[in-house]
């Protein structure tokens, strides 16, 4: 059974005040200096998906999230299964 120390909790959403881009941010990482402001940030956007990812191959699935963000912010239509099937190789079971 993993650890909660296993897994990096996140989440993706769309900015409501910004630039309208879709974001991710990886709460369990995030530092005393800009844990408000991040969390902030966050809570006034519009919630698309999160979940946690597994520590361990965390730079890969990094990388799909990235990819995937790259993708809603070009103007694909994608919804928050997509991402699921997509991360699914790194979600803790």
């Amino acid at each position: 059974m993993p650890f909660e120390s296993d897994k990096i909790m996140f989440e993706i959403y769309k900015e409501s005040t910004y630039t309208g881009q879709y974001r991710v941010v990886y709460f369990t990482e995030l530092q005393d200096h800009n844990k408000e402001f991040e969390i902030s940030r966050a809570m006034a956007g519009e919630h698309f998906y999160d979940g946690f990812i597994r520590q361990y191959r965390k730079d890969q699935a990094k990388e799909t999230i990235s990819k995937f963000l790259e993708r809603l912010n070009g103007g694909e239509r994608l919804t928050s299964a997509d991402l699921e099937r997509e991360l699914q190789p790194f979600i803790p079971a």
